[in-house]
């Protein structure tokens, strides 16, 4: 199969002939065909499987050939992205797409000045990347209008609801024209982005061209075990024990993104960090020198899980697990990218047992486990399978109390300053899923 027996036309060919695109992925292999034809569609596939092309060529196609010439200020296509970095990429292979057509495209997000976007808007937009609270503001200031609008994308629609974007979703939607095509693409599809999808599909196609949550089979995966206290010295050890080149490394908060960032450069090792304190410039700076090699260790929270395309990256760190299960495929799957190899090791600490099980449970595997020499943990990680269940050992049978009055006092339980309390049973955030109501809004008095 070809992109030319998809029914793409000239243009796009050669666009994708100078990137380099000879046969079509698995999900653009059916999507292409399906967005075409004008159905909605809800598509789920790995990371780094070409989900962006499977939507962005038909629907540059569609604009190019069919619609009105778009007026002042609207957008004729929408797509919309959980993150800057993840709009940057998305409108940067759309802008490549489209160098052959007659079409205006554009990405607007928040972190830098509104103005300079209002002023792109005034001539009109074929097609919009958007992040959905710059979109809004955008829209509240009389700077778009939807009434051209027929083709919503949701990139990434299960992100969007982690970062509590459900109220802007919903808000979005009623602004929008009830007549058109919507399609929604992801690496994970949860229940809760089913039922958003039951509420703005309709008669939705479905493909879902890999296992529902399962990583991608190019990645080896591994644990190391570790006390919390000693990641940053085995991060240090392992880099100069395997001589990393480029690594991505996920830490769960921004304060451990700039004390891992400070700890490396303190060693004189070339590192940068990116996380949603860091104004745009400054995130986007770091990532376009560590894709040029000129920074050796990018440390990111999940800002940086979706999306992010990085060529032959070769290493994946989770420094710390995430606490959404569903973010461990995105975050390892920027490594293993078309086709190539890749590998993430996870350091894990007893305090992340649960996280961990979550983890197997999801990807339906038990992921295998070492221990470095000199690093081996204290306080033992409990064994988990991918039933989701965490392992304990039988306890030791109690010894007999001593007789009389000299045995020792109970002083009850207590936590050394250097330990980690066990942690608690964990429990998977509750996301609030928009509710669309689609008639008219009561005021109140």
């Amino acid at each position: 199969m070809t992109f030319a027996t998809l029914g793409l036309i000239e243009p796009l060919l050669r666009s994708l002939e100078k990137l380099g695109y000879q046969t079509p992925t698995p999900v653009q292999a059916q999507a292409i065909p399906a967005v075409l034809a004008g159905r909605d569609l809800m598509a789920a596939a790995q990371t780094g499987t070409g989900k962006t092309a499977g939507f962005a060529l038909p629907l540059l196609q569609l604009l190019a050939m069919e619609g009105p010439k778009v007026t002042a200020n609207s957008v004729r296509a929408l797509i919309l992205v959980p993150t800057r970095e993840l709009a940057e990429q998305v409108h940067e292979a759309v802008r490549q797409y489209a160098e052959n057509l007659p079409l205006r495209t554009y990405a607007v997000y928040g972190g830098v000045s509104i103005n300079p976007q209002m002023m792109k808007l005034r001539s009109g937009v074929d097609l919009l990347v958007a992040t959905p609270g710059r979109l809004l503001d955008l829209f509240r200031q009389n700077a778009l209008k939807f009434n051209q609008l027929q083709t919503l994308v949701l990139d990434e629609a299960d992100r969007m609801l982690d970062l509590g974007f459900s109220e802007e979703l919903a808000n979005i939607y009623r602004a929008l024209p009830k007549k058109r095509q919507t399609l929604l693409f992801s690496a994970t599809f949860s229940d809760d982005i089913r039922l958003l999808a039951g509420q703005m599909l309709n008669d939705p196609l479905t493909i879902e061209v890999s296992p529902r949550n399962v990583a991608a089979n190019t990645v080896k995966q591994w644990v190391v075990t570790v006390d919390k206290k000693r990641k940053p010295e085995l991060f240090v050890h392992l880099m100069r024990k395997g001589k990393w080149k480029q690594v991505l490394v996920f830490a769960k908060t921004r304060n451990g993104v700039d004390a891992l960032v400070e700890k490396l450069q303190g060693l004189g090792i070339n590192a940068d960090g990116i996380h949603g304190d860091k104004p745009q410039a400054t995130r986007q700076r770091a990532l376009d020198r560590f894709k040029a090699s000129e920074v050796q260790i990018l440390v990111a929270t999940d800002v940086a899980a979706r999306g992010l395309d990085i060529e032959d990256l070769p290493l994946v760190v989770n420094f710390d697990l995430p606490i959404v299960a569903e973010d461990y495929i995105h975050r390892i799957g920027r490594t293993g990218r078309a086709g190539s190899t890749g590998e993430a090791i996870s350091l894990v600490c007893a305090d992340e047992v649960n996280l961990l099980s979550a983890i197997e449970m999801l990807t339906r595997q038990t992921l295998k486990r070492q221990n470095e020499p000199d690093f081996e943990p204290e306080h033992r990680v409990p064994d988990t399978d991918a039933s989701g269940q965490v392992i304990k050992k039988p306890k030791k049978p109690k010894k007999p109390k001593a007789s009389g009055g000299g045995g020792k006092r109970n002083l009850g339980k207590w936590v050394d300053s250097g330990e980690v309390a066990p942690a608690e049973p964990s429990v998977k955030p509750v996301r609030k899923v928009p509710v669309f109501n689609t008639g008219p809004r009561k005021r109140k008095p």
